[in-house]
């Protein structure tokens, strides 16, 4: 307890917090993006449960990251190398996750331009629930990983870690219902998102192979993106009431 008490009252320790929760929030959102699109795909009934089951997995999976943090900083040193180059399961595991989540991107791209009979004439799901959160859990297990890493190496005080988790999944958990709509009732949101994760998975590899991609430069180039489709949205709203008007 009285450590505790000493790391309120260090200011160095708030700062840390704070650059933490934001770090964890984007790749929460990254996270949600995945489960919202996942989600989106099974009966309406059964949406909303499993996004929250693939947000409570991600949760735990981060709590019981935290509870192995020595474990976790050794999956940093390397164990073989592929053509001079040093892979540790760290990057073995970002890798595996960018090249699943390119995969899975492309295959929805393919889904939207071409659906199957099935989605043509509204006939059912096109994933199944066990599906669903079977991918869920293997994209939360990537981004829990490099969620854990990321905060061992901002700070080593594992309270700051567990309250930067328990902050981005609570923005998860509230953002979960809203965003799931909005990408379901924007088609072209939902090729935005596709394409968000294909360059999310290009980020993993990269890293994998360890060439550091500045986050600064990716989530620019996101926000970038989504003002642009926001602006298109409007546009698309305002002749809609005009017609309608007239």
């Amino acid at each position: 307890m009285e450590s505790l008490v000493q790391l309120a009252a260090d200011p160095t320790a708030w700062a840390a917090l704070a650059t933490l929760v934001v770090m964890e929030v984007v790749l929460g959102i990254d996270n949600l993006i995945f489960i919202s699109i996942i989600t989106n795909k099974l009966p309406v009934a059964q949406q909303s449960r499993a996004r929250r089951i693939g947000i409570g997995l991600a949760l735990i999976l981060r709590l019981a990251l935290l509870g192995t943090v020595a474990y976790i900083v050794h999956l940093t040193q390397p164990v073989f190398e592929i053509f001079g180059k040093g892979l540790s399961w760290r990057d073995m595991i970002l890798i595996a996750g960018g090249l699943f989540l390119l995969w899975k991107a492309t295959k929805e791209i393919h889904h939207s331009l071409d659906p199957d009979p099935a989605e043509k004439t509204g006939g059912g799901a096109s994933l199944g629930y066990a599906a669903a959160i079977g991918q869920i859990l293997i994209l939360d297990l990537v981004f829990s990983i490099d969620s854990i890493i990321t905060a061992v190496g901002m700070t080593e005080h594992v309270p700051i870690m567990v309250i930067a988790v328990l902050a981005a999944v609570t923005v998860m958990l509230v953002a979960a219902d809203p965003l799931s709509r909005f990408i379901a009732a924007n088609p072209t949101v939902v090729m935005l998102a596709l394409g968000f994760l294909i360059m999310i998975g290009m980020t993993l590899i990269a890293e994998g192979f360890g060439a550091h991609v500045p986050k600064g430069y990716v989530y620019t180039a996101m926000a970038f993106s989504a003002g642009v489709e926001a602006l298109n949205i409007l546009g698309r709203r305002a002749r809609k009431g005009k017609r309608n008007a007239a």
